[in-house]
C-alpha cells in the first residue's frame, strides 16, 4: 500500500510543526508549504527524512503552490494570519490571506485528486453566546473580520459540489509547548509571566475561555483523517473544558508557586464557550491532556532553557513578526 501525502499548508506553524512530528510518526508523507516568517529553522532536524518535504512558499502563490498537488491525498489547511490583533494591522492583509486566496485554491485543487480536505477554523465565529453549551448547530454570529472570513471559507468549502472529503475543525485557543513557540495567548502568557516575572495578573477572572492542549489539537486532525467518511461535511468544535480566567490562573499558580496573583478590573467580562461532545459521539474523539499539563511542559521548557529571551525575542509574538514583515507581505500581494 502506497504511503498517503498529506500536505499542510502553515505547517511552520504553532500547531502546524507539532501536528507534522506526529504525522511522520504515522509514516504519512508530508509536505510542509510555509513562509516561515516566525522561526525559519523549524523542523529542521527532521530534513534527513524521506518523507518530509519543506517548501517556502505564500498561500497565495497558487502556481507554485499548484506543483505540489498533484500526488497529495489530503489537504490540511492551517495557514492564516492568526488572531484579530495581527489581523488588524492591515485588514486588506488579512482578507487577502485568510479569504480571497481561499475559494481560488479549492478551485485550484479540483483538478487534482485529493481526497480529504481539513480547513481549520475558529471558536470564535460564534462570537458571544449566552447558551451553556456552544454546539455546532448554533448560529455563527462573528463579531470581527478575522472570524467573519474564517466563516466564509467554511461555507465556500461545504458548499463546494467536487467529491472530495471536507471537515471544518473549530479550534479553542491553543496552548502549551511547540517547537514554533507562541506566547501571545492566554495560557502561555499567564504562564511566562509567572515564572519569570513571579506574577498572574488576571483582568477580570470570571470570563470563560476554552483552551486545548497542543498535542490533542494535532491529536484531532490524525483523527479526522482516520475517519474520512464519517466526518465528510462535518463541522466540529475541539476543545477542553471551559475554564474561568480565574480558574487558569490558579493553575498556573500550582505550577509557578512564588508568583503572586494580582487580580484588575476590567469593563468587558464576556465569555466564550464550547462543547466539545459532538467530535466525540461521531468519531470518539476525546482529550488525553490537561490545561495543566500544558502549564508543565512550559515551565520545563523555561528550566531547560529550551525557550530562552522570553519577553524579547519577537518570535514568540505573531503581532510583532507580521508587523515587521508587512511590508514584504503586501508587496508580494
Amino acid at each position: 500500500m502506497n504511503k498517503k501525502t498529506i500536505l499542510v499548508l502553515g505547517g511552520g506553524g504553532y500547531v502546524g510543526c507539532n501536528l507534522v512530528r506526529k504525522l511522520l510518526k504515522k509514516n504519512y508523507q508530508v509536505i510542509v508549504y510555509d513562509l516561515f516568517l516566525y522561526k525559519k529553522n523549524v523542523l529542521i532536524d527532521l530534513l534527513d527524512n524521506e518523507n518530509l518535504k519543506l517548501v517556502k512558499g505564500d498561500i497565495r502563490d497558487l502556481n507554485k503552490l499548484e506543483t505540489f498537488l498533484e500526488n497529495t491525498d489530503i489537504i490540511i489547511h492551517l495557514a492564516c494570519i492568526s488572531n484579530d490583533p495581527s489581523y488588524e494591522l492591515n485588514p486588506n492583509l488579512g482578507k487577502d490571506i485568510n479569504f480571497n486566496c481561499f475559494p481560488k485554491l479549492i478551485n485550484k485543487i479540483k483538478k487534482f485528486n485529493i481526497k480529504q480536505f481539513i480547513y481549520a477554523s475558529s471558536s470564535s465565529v460564534y462570537g458571544v453566546k449566552e447558551e451553556d453549551s456552544v454546539t455546532e448547530d448554533l448560529k455563527a454570529e462573528p463579531i470581527t473580520d478575522y472570524s467573519k472570513f474564517k466563516l466564509e471559507c467554511e461555507e465556500i468549502l461545504l458548499n463546494e459540489s467536487a467529491k472530495f472529503n471536507k471537515t471544518i475543525i473549530r479550534p479553542a485557543t491553543v496552548c502549551g509547548y511547540s517547537e514554533r513557540q507562541r506566547l501571545d495567548v492566554i495560557v502561555n502568557i499567564l504562564t511566562n509571566h509567572a515564572y519569570f516575572n513571579k506574577k498572574i495578573i488576571i483582568h477580570g477572572g470570571d470570563q470563560l475561555r476554552p483552551n486545548i492542549h497542543i498535542d490533542d489539537m494535532s491529536e484531532s486532525y490524525l483523527e479526522v483523517i482516520n475517519n474520512a467518511d464519517a466526518c465528510n461535511k462535518e463541522i466540529f468544535n475541539v476543545g477542553d473544558e471551559n475554564h474561568s480566567v480565574n480558574k487558569l490562573a490558579e493553575m498556573v499558580n500550582s505550577s509557578c508557586p512564588d508568583a503572586k496573583l494580582i487580580r484588575e478590573k476590567v469593563v468587558d467580562q464576556r465569555s466564550y464557550k464550547i462543547s466539545s461532545d459532538k467530535i466525540f459521539n461521531k468519531i470518539g474523539f476525546k482529550t488525553k491532556k490537561t490545561i495543566s499539563d500544558a502549564i508543565n511542559d512550559l515551565v520545563k521548557a523555561f528550566e531547560t532553557k529550551t525557550l530562552i529571551n522570553t519577553f524579547d525575542d519577537d518570535g514568540y509574538y505573531n503581532i510583532k513578526i507580521i508587523k515587521q514583515n508587512l511590508k514584504s507581505l503586501l508587496n508580494d500581494q
